[in-house]
């Protein structure tokens, strides 16, 4: 548990933020991937069970009030842009509620103090008739508000006072795996796009076997030793073959990319950063 705070803490002293979240405005319920949300700190932000022992996420309050997170399991499917979308009950397939009926945890709620850590256990219930496979749900921290006190602030004409209260919280996914599981990667089609912001590098990920990909880009040019960008959190998760990377760039780094490049998926670090697939190709 500690380790996983120091890191956190760590993070913290740097910039008053939580690590690859997800923020949730109640008066739509969307979910938009992001790096605040309000004051909780999470660590860490991606949980794999196998079966052997289970395990724990700290959370941590880093406002100045009192808070209290509600902890529910949700289901969410990547589609071929990498988006994660909200799956309804129904609309489920059976391997997805599988992994709602595997993950044990506890509490499924708490109240936090300012700075006070509070460790979430994770498990899985054992089940012998689950098939080899993975199984992913994602884990939602939700802010239950308090009631504010009345301040007469923004009254209706007939009297009614409107106001509005942004709920916020995190979500993490929380995978099972059971079986020898494997997966291999291959990127293509490199070239430049351009989205609302400006210029971007995009490829296709290509994901091959029965079980997720999770790692770091790294864009450099060709002979260079040190990648000229670094990009976290890019998964590939088992309902997809096939997903979109669109990465952002600054219209000076867009510039330095042209000629030859070459594209790196790694592991995550905690994984042991070995080298998944690599590409090299020519931007014009």
């Amino acid at each position: 548990m500690s380790k996983w705070l120091e890191k956190a803490c760590l993070l913290l002293a740097g910039k008053r933020a939580v690590l690859a979240a997800t923020v949730i405005l109640s008066s739509a319920i969307s979910i938009t991937p992001a790096y605040a949300a309000g004051d909780l700190l999470i660590a860490p932000t991606r949980i794999i069970l196998d079966g052997r022992r289970g395990t724990e996420v700290i959370l941590n309050n880093v406002g100045d009030e009192e808070a209290t997170y509600r902890i529910t399991l949700e289901l969410r499917r990547m589609n071929d842009q990498g988006r994660l979308d909200d799956v309804e009950s129904e609309a489920a397939t059976e391997h997805e509620k599988a992994a709602l009926g595997v993950i044990r945890y506890a509490p499924r709620r708490v109240t936090l103090p300012p700075n006070q850590p509070q460790s979430i256990r994770i498990g899985m219930q054992p089940d012998a008739a689950l098939a080899d496979g993975e199984y992913r749900a994602h884990m939602l921290f939700r802010a239950i508000p308090k009631t504010p006190a009345a301040d007469g602030s923004e009254i209706a004409s007939d009297g009614l006072k409107i106001q509005l209260i942004p709920i916020y919280g995190i979500s993490i996914p929380v995978i099972v795996r059971k079986g020898n599981l494997q997966a291999t990667a291959a990127l293509n089609n490199v070239r430049f796009g351009k989205d609302a912001e400006g210029p971007t590098l995009e490829f296709d990920l290509n994901r091959a076997g029965n079980r997720s990909l999770f790692g770091e880009i790294h864009v450099s040019k060709g002979g260079a030793s040190e990648p000229l960008s670094v990009t976290k959190g890019i998964a590939a998760y088992p309902e997809i073959d096939r997903r979109k990377v669109s990465i952002p760039l600054s219209p000076e780094l867009a510039a330095q990319l042209r000629g030859e490049v070459v594209i790196s998926y790694f592991e995550a670090p905690e994984a042991g950063g070995g080298l998944i697939s690599q590409v090299r190709s020519v931007l014009r």
